[in-house]
């Protein structure tokens, strides 16, 4: 392993190394089972790129320490050739982002060795790191969220935290420095999982020369009180260099106040480093037209704004297209993801995905012509391909090709050298890296796991087709529990899936791990209700304003469907879900008809009146619930409001475990003791876990293992036992 040393003008602050120990004991490697103490032992791997000439490998592991409740991550590099792995970072400090020089001969990474979380460069091999952002001593810098150095290595953006605005009081009243207020005069007052306190996050630029880059030009404006990224995901990859480095593209939503958390209008900005000034290529120019503005063939004047979600700018290796994923529709965050391209010539857009019934992720580049991306396709995630349309073509003539196939879903792929490496994963497989072949086979290529999964034995999967009750075909993933022997029946859960409108694909989840519920003796029903991408617009839309209907029906099918085998034993059945399944199982319990002994609600939402002004993000619940209560002439509203669970409590006759973090701003902990409060009142048995320092899930490895542990010791008791 390459020890790093102390870089250019920095001062090593870092501790101890932390100690990291991933084997597993006797008595885990006896059991032949995975529990969530050997699913915290895991490496978890990521971010992941191919070396300029496609030979070495440069990704990032994190690894955990249950004893002192924290993790690590180290940046590794393998050689494709010998599969050699090395370690170019050692345990004492955290380290991301990884990036190649443009020659491949150096690294450039986030590490907070010098006291804050900064940019940094060293060798290929590890050796001779550098400080590159922030001061040697760490003290009084922000923290470097995120960055990019332009492919001819003279400039780099990154990305800190700018405060524009006094909302505590002791800014606004200055005689008053101890006082402990936050003061608003409109919307958002909070996001996520944190309070607007005046502070939102800017890109800088700056030339990159010898010793530590010290300044840096704000190109959001210094005033400017909105994020780039967006939140509140601060999304790195929503800003892109172009392959000149003299521009810069990036996303915003230059927005405030109401106005912002009732719109997803977010546009696509490019900066000129030669001029200083941003172009906004979502807005059209004066008489800019384009033929895939309208109906196939028709060529008019594009409107004054494109309304919806416009992120994640891709330049041509040209610098003459630029490529973004955008959403038609305002408001709605879960619109078809299509794959637009900008010319950077003519001010047109294509989309080149006008005929493809899928949304588009992940893109990259294959040549001047040329585009891959990641698409979710009947519950898994492949790779596509798809070409610029001719001159003259009309839309939807672009015709996209499906590379790859297979019960697995592709997260994210990294190209350079005439060679493709995937980060995949399955329901039984965590993030491995493959090689993907011209004609699309994947070929393992990484071994990250290979202890865990030579020591426990995985469920099989059944990839099922259930009828649903308006005749149409649901694909259901049944997880069978390990050693499943076919003359014993077995307690089944059905699992709830949140967004709503997220895949339940061939994830590997490491709070809702389908594997990890099958090896504790339960067989798990995971269907892809109404509402869930990767099965065309119509059944993803459906949701919308009907969360009490379909959807609902959907999932009694997919478990009354599985309830009919000899192996199910539908007296011991359970049903567990997490923000919107959390609401679902609120809902379910008021209708279930006595399927379930027992429910699991995390971040659910209990009572639609009290979520619509407790949320943040008001073009969520104005989509899918069709708008605020109060709006009493609007008839999908009205019967979103009518069905909202708690108006269903008086049902209730199931023991229900309901678990919820302080910090949840998205689904405040106050639906969960709304819905504990109404099953105790009512003499149901119910037990509330409140975490004080998690928001919307559950992340830090010790309150992971109290959740598992509550988990499955209320199904053990209410569901398991006969």
């Amino acid at each position: 392993m390459a020890i790093a040393a102390v870089g250019l003008g920095a001062c090593d602050r870092r501790p101890a190394p932390l100690k990291i120990d991933n084997s597993l004991t006797a008595e885990e490697i006896a059991a032949a089972r995975l529990t969530p103490e050997v699913m915290w032992k895991m490496r978890r791997a990521g971010s992941s790129s191919l070396s300029p000439d496609g030979t070495r490998l440069l990704y990032a592991v994190t690894e955990y320490n249950m004893a002192e409740n924290r993790g690590i991550t180290t940046l590794w590099v393998e050689e494709l050739a010998t599969g050699e792995c090395r370690a170019l970072t050692d345990y004492a400090s955290n380290n991301a982002a990884p990036q190649w020089s443009a020659d491949g001969a150096s690294v450039w990474f986030l590490s907070d060795r010098s006291g804050s979380m900064q940019v940094w460069r060293m060798k290929a091999d590890g050796s001779q790191p550098e400080q590159i952002t922030g001061s040697g001593n760490g003290e009084g810098i922000p923290e470097v969220e995120g960055f990019g150095v332009s492919p001819d290595g003279k400039h780099i953006w990154w990305v800190q935290t700018v405060r524009v605005a006094a909302r505590r009081s002791a800014d606004v009243h200055a005689d008053l420095p101890r006082s402990k207020a936050r003061i608003y005069d409109d919307l958002m007052a909070r996001h996520w999982d944190y309070w607007d306190e005046g502070d939102h996050r800017h890109i800088f630029v700056a030339g990159l020369g010898d010793g530590l880059v010290t300044g840096g030009t704000d190109i959001i404006g210094a005033d400017a009180a909105w994020d780039a990224p967006l939140a509140p995901y601060f999304d790195m990859t929503e800003i892109a260099w172009n392959h000149a480095g003299t521009m810069l593209a990036y996303t915003s939503k230059p927005l405030t106040g109401t106005a912002y958390a009732v719109s997803t209008d977010s546009d696509i900005f490019v900066y000129d480093l030669a001029t200083g000034k941003t172009v906004n290529i979502c807005k059209p120019l004066t008489g800019r037209k384009s033929e895939c503005a309208g109906e196939a063939g028709e060529v008019r004047e594009l409107p004054d704004e494109m309304p919806g979600y416009d992120k994640y700018p891709v330049w041509s290796p040209d610098d003459l297209h630029i490529a973004f994923r955008s959403m038609r529709r305002a408001g709605n965050e879960s619109d078809k993801e299509r794959l637009f391209v900008y010319d950077c010539r003519t001010a047109e857009m294509h989309d080149l995905t006008a005929t493809f019934d899928y949304n588009a992720a992940n893109v990259v580049w294959e040549d001047n012509r040329t585009l891959r991306f990641i698409a979710p396709i009947e519950a898994t995630h492949q790779i596509c391909r798809v070409q610029l349309p001719e001159a003259g073509a009309a839309c939807g003539t672009s015709e996209v090709e499906v590379l790859t196939r297979g019960d697995h879903d592709i997260n994210a792929f990294t190209m350079a050298g005439g060679r493709t490496v995937a980060e995949v994963c399955t329901i039984s497989m965590a993030t491995e890296f493959f090689d993907v072949a011209a004609d699309g086979t994947l070929n393992r290529i990484s071994e990250i796991n290979k202890p865990v999964y030579d020591a426990v034995k995985m469920g099989e999967v059944q990839k099922r087709w259930v009828r649903t009750t308006d005749g149409k075909r649901m694909l259901t993933w049944v997880i069978l529990p390990p050693d499943f022997d076919p003359t014993q029946k077995y307690p089944v859960l059905l699992y709830c899936q949140g967004g709503p409108q997220s895949v339940v694909s061939q994830f590997w989840s490491y709070r809702w791990n389908f594997q990890l519920m099958a090896a504790q003796g339960y067989i798990v029903v995971a269907p892809n209700r109404r509402g869930l991408p990767s099965f065309g617009q119509e059944w993803l839309d459906q949701i919308s304003g009907d969360y009490s209907g379909q959807n609902i029906r959907d999932y009694l099918a997919a478990i009354d469907d599985v309830a009919r085998e000899p192996w199910a034993d539908r007296t011991r059945m359970g049903c567990v879900g997490a923000s919107y399944g959390g609401y679902s199982v609120y809902f379910l319990a008021g209708c279930h008809e006595k399927r379930f002994k027992a429910f699991v609600s995390h971040c659910g939402i209990f009572d639609f009146d009290s979520m619509y002004g407790q949320t943040e993000e008001l073009w969520f619940v104005n989509n899918d619930y069709g708008g605020p209560y109060w709006d009493a002439h609007n008839a999908v509203a009205q019967r979103s409001y009518a069905n909202s669970p708690h108006k269903f409590a008086a049902k209730w006759d199931t023991p229900m475990l309901i678990i919820t973090g302080e910090k949840d701003f998205r689904i405040p902990y106050t639906q969960s003791l709304e819905a504990f409060t109404a099953a105790r009142v009512r003499g149901i048995p119910a037990r509330l876990v409140e975490f004080e320092d998690e928001a919307h899930q559950v992340f830090k490895p010790q309150n992971s293992l109290v959740w598992n542990r509550e988990f499955f010791g209320w199904l053990d008791k209410y569901v398991k036992q006969r």
